[in-house]
């Protein structure tokens, strides 16, 4: 549902989050088109390659996890040790430093449901020193 936001500035409630999905779209930023291919994740990978893979793909990040699940915030901190670790491999060429990477905390506005204190979500992405947001 983000990533349709994103792309058409429209929120579609029914969609299916199993179904993993590469979007694109252009987009002017700063009087400059971009170009964006987002791989929109189903979150189900079973296991660590196919999670490597995908993060190799990458050249930016978004971590999200649902203010309303505990579950997705504690992968936050192991989805970003990966990408930080896959990106300033040796192996890969020409890494020397992390990508671009945001923690958020989605569906801020569903308040009696939350598990996740925005103080939580704060204070990870002070101690992974990544930017973070709260949105519905």
């Amino acid at each position: 549902a983000l990533t349709v936001r994103f792309i058409t500035r429209r929120f579609i409630g029914d969609y299916d989050p199993t179904l993993e999905m590469i979007y694109r779209h252009v987009a002017v930023i700063d009087g400059e088109m971009v170009h964006f291919e987002i791989l929109d994740t189903a979150g189900q990978e079973e296991d660590s390659l196919q999670i490597e893979e995908k993060i190799k793909w990458g050249d930016g990040f978004a971590v999200v996890y649902s203010v309303t699940d505990r579950c997705s915030f504690d992968e936050v901190m192991r989805l970003c040790f990966l990408i930080n670790h896959l990106h300033t491999s040796p192996k890969r060429s020409g890494a020397a430093e992390q990508p671009p990477v945001v923690i958020v905390g989605n569906k801020k506005d569903l308040q009696f449901d939350r598990m996740v204190s925005t103080e939580d979500g704060e204070n990870l992405s002070k101690a992974l020193k990544l930017p973070f947001y709260e949105i519905s």
